[in-house]
């Protein structure tokens, strides 16, 4: 369905996007990950059309969205990361204003209008000014107008920014409901996002592709360290020392809790389960809790970007704080 080779964008010396090659199928939704200012907005106003690039091209069912525009873009619809909305109309004022502007048939506006705003669940404040509404409302708006002419391809930058648990979940299910009928891609900084609801995963860093694949193909390519975790009441010189003689443990963080307990984080070579509890067990040191896991998608995405956990929790709660 969308075919991009060797897309790039110069900025005098600077590349923001570098030798892009990627194709995606019909009917699946595509995760596009990356830090900020990894390039993903770039590459998605390449793709739409709204933005030229130095090098390379975008084929959109086999149209070029350069030298064919009009007929490439009529198979797109696209949020950006700021929702393109006119606060002083009512909902369905705007609505038809796109739809006019998607040229859809005057005879069809209604029922295409009726059609979005159900599988957005906005038809019960339709009559209000746009102004008035949440942010959740308006990010589903947003995506209403991406899906007013029922295109074969719906891009979608950040649309989880801003919104508390609740408004995210429900935007979520209605990302995953459009699997199959269109091919979607989702741009996200939020990796539980992606991981709910994203057939593959695309990773860009510093402009380039680093990875592409389902993320289990990920977990398989890169080896991220599957981890174990302990809850135990021991110190860290007593947990440290019960574990020296375990084989296979690449790194251990200790974390005291409040209640005289410990929670021990290890990243293994392979699950040592058996060998780590036979070796609490011999000293003495019960171990209260113990889990164990694969690598997820958070550990690849930090395996291959540098990306810290502190750095993601900033942009996050900044993003959370940016509009109530």
């Amino acid at each position: 369905m969308i075919t991009v080779n060797r897309l790039t964008k110069q900025y005098g010396s600077r590349a923001a996007v570098s030798d892009l090659n990627f194709s995606l199928e019909t009917g699946k939704i595509y995760g596009l990950l990356g830090p900020n200012g990894a390039g993903k907005s770039t590459t998605l106003n390449m793709i739409t059309g709204c933005l030229a690039p130095t090098e390379g091209t975008v084929t959109i069912d086999g149209l070029d969205i350069y030298q064919n525009a009009k007929a490439a873009k009529a198979k797109l619809g696209y949020l950006p990361e700021i929702p393109p909305l006119y606060p002083e109309m009512t909902v369905r004022e705007y609505l038809l204003f796109v739809a006019e502007a998607k040229k859809i048939p005057q005879k069809q506006r209604s029922a295409a209008l009726e059609s979005v705003m159900t599988r957005t669940d906005i038809a019960d404040v339709q009559s209000r000014l746009i102004k008035q509404l949440s942010k959740g409302y308006r990010q589903r708006i947003g995506i209403a107008q991406a899906l007013l002419g029922d295109p074969e391809v719906v891009i979608l930058d950040e649309p989880s920014v801003g919104l508390d648990p609740k408004q995210m979940m429900e935007i979520r299910e209605m990302i995953a409901a459009l699997k199959g009928s269109h091919t979607v891609i989702l741009s996200s900084h939020i990796l539980s996002e992606v991981q709910a609801v994203c057939d593959r995963v695309l990773i860009i860093n510093q402009g380039k592709l680093i990875a592409e694949g389902t993320p289990e193909e990920l977990e398989q390519q890169f080896h991220a360290a599957p981890r174990v975790e302990l809850t135990v009441k021991a110190d860290e010189a007593a947990v440290r020392k019960i574990l020296s003689n375990v084989p296979g443990i690449c790194a251990l963080n200790y974390a005291a809790n409040d209640d005289g307990t410990a929670r021990v984080t290890l990243e293994t070579r392979q699950v040592q389960n058996e060998q780590i509890f036979l070796a609490f067990s011999q000293a003495g040191c019960p171990i209260l809790q113990m889990t164990s896991g694969k690598a997820s998608l958070e550990d690849i995405f930090l395996e291959l970007t540098g990306d810290t956990a502190a750095t993601r929790k900033e942009d996050e709660n900044r993003d959370s704080h940016s509009e109530t």
